[in-house]
Formats: C-alpha cells, sequence, structure tokens
C-alpha cells in the first residue's frame, strides 16, 4: 500500500497520475499547506523539508516501510518498483536528462513566476519580469525538443510526461493574463492536451476533491507557506 501525501498542487498532481495510471493500491493522506500540516512533527518526520508530495511505501524494499520525498524521486521510485512508465533501456540517460530539467528548470522558475504574480507584494516587477520570461523560455525548450515527437522520452508514455504535465496543466497561472498561454508554443499544445486526454488524469484530478482544503489566503496561510518571510518564533 502507498501511503500518498498531498495538496492539490502541481509536484502532488505528478504522483496522483503516475498512481492512477499504474493502478497501485493507495490511501490518500491530505496535508493542508494552508494550515501549516507540512510543519507538524509527524510529517517532518515523513518528509524534513515539510513539502509535498510525499509517500509511504508499506511495502518497500526487503518488505520493510520506505519513506520518500521529492516527486522526482518518488516517480523514479514507483516506475522502478513497478516496472512501468520509466521507457526503454536505451532511452534511460535522455529519462534522467529531462526528469531533471523539469525538477530543476520547468517547475522551480514556473513557481516562482506563480508566486511573485499572485502571493508577493506589487511592484516586484524585475522578478515578475525575470520569472516568467525563465519559465517561457523553459517551454521553448520543450516545445522545439517535442516536434516530431508523440511523448518526452522514446516511443511511449513515460515519468518525464508525467512530470512534465503536472506544470504545464498551471500554464494559466505561470502567465498570468494570457488567455490562451500555449499558443506561443504549438507543439507543446499537441502534447499537453494528448496527455490531458488520458482516462487517468481525470481521475488525478479528482483526488482533489477528496478534501476541503482551506482557500482563505489569510495571515495563517502566509506564515505557513512562506514562513521564512516572517521572524522566527521561539
Amino acid at each position: 500500500m502507498i501511503e500518498f501525501y498531498f495538496h492539490p498542487t502541481p509536484n502532488p498532481a505528478k504522483i496522483a497520475l503516475f498512481l492512477e495510471e499504474s493502478g497501485l493500491p493507495y490511501e490518500l493522506k491530505p496535508v493542508d499547506t494552508s494550515k501549516g500540516e507540512q510543519h507538524t512533527p509527524a510529517f517532518r518526520s515523513i518528509n524534513p523539508n515539510g513539502k509535498v508530495p510525499a509517500i509511504v511505501d508499506t511495502e518497500g524494499p526487503g518488505g520493510k516501510a520506505a519513506t520518500l520525498f521529492d516527486s522526482t524521486a518518488i516517480l523514479l521510485y514507483l516506475s522502478e518498483k513497478t516496472g512501468k512508465f520509466g521507457g526503454a533501456a536505451e532511452d534511460r540517460p535522455q529519462l534522467l536528462s529531462w526528469l531533471m530539467f523539469i525538477a530543476s528548470g520547468l517547475g522551480p522558475f514556473s513557481g516562482q513566476a506563480v508566486h511573485f504574480q499572485y502571493a508577493a507584494p506589487e511592484g516586484l516587477d524585475y522578478a515578475v519580469n525575470r520569472y516568467r520570461r525563465e519559465a517561457d523560455r523553459h517551454y521553448q525548450v520543450l516545445n522545439d525538443h517535442l516536434k516530431g515527437r508523440e511523448y518526452l522520452v522514446g516511443k511511449d508514455f513515460t515519468i518525464a510526461d508525467m512530470s512534465a504535465w503536472g506544470w504545464i496543466d498551471r500554464a494559466r497561472r505561470v502567465f498570468k493574463g494570457d488567455e490562451d498561454p500555449l499558443a506561443a508554443f504549438p507543439e507543446l499544445k499537441r502534447w499537453f492536451a494528448q496527455i490531458d486526454a488520458r482516462p487517468a488524469v481525470e481521475c488525478a484530478r479528482a483526488i482533489n476533491k477528496t478534501h476541503a482544503f482551506k482557500s482563505v489566503n489569510d495571515d495563517e496561510t502566509k506564515r505557513a507557506l512562506f514562513p521564512s518571510n516572517f521572524p522566527k518564533t521561539a
């Protein structure tokens, strides 16, 4: 059984998609990050970094429970555990490269673009421009790579596609105000439509409706999500 700790944000969405695609049995463990539940000792024992997603595989290596955090690590682990969505052996170098491209580039720059457009104080135009343009650059890299390709790596749907889907699904927030944020990236738009039409995607999205997460952006939420912006308490 996979215990899946999640919040309705891009990185947990990738894991939700894998679980639905693979058919692995799992149990949902909502973590309301707007209430600060990611900072509790119980959750920090699972992920010391206080982020979602995280999983506990109750039937890990050697029959012992295994704890994992970080969406890329989880995708790699679950792919190896099930033997699914890891691509062909000859495509492994490219699979790893694109997973790290998403983990170190597309994801962080997209996340910061969202933060500075929706959560940061107004007037930080340099930061907004910096992160939107870097997100745009990463989208262009993906768009160029997908010319003549059905999937990111090899000939089959892999965890690289799942990982990219989690962030491209939030393009409207990354490019705030754009009516069609994928219009400038036709190959990426084609790829996204294909991935988004998979039946497992609808099931993965439905997971977010299983729990009433806090939606009010009050002081508690800001302190929970961005604790480094506030003085440390004793």
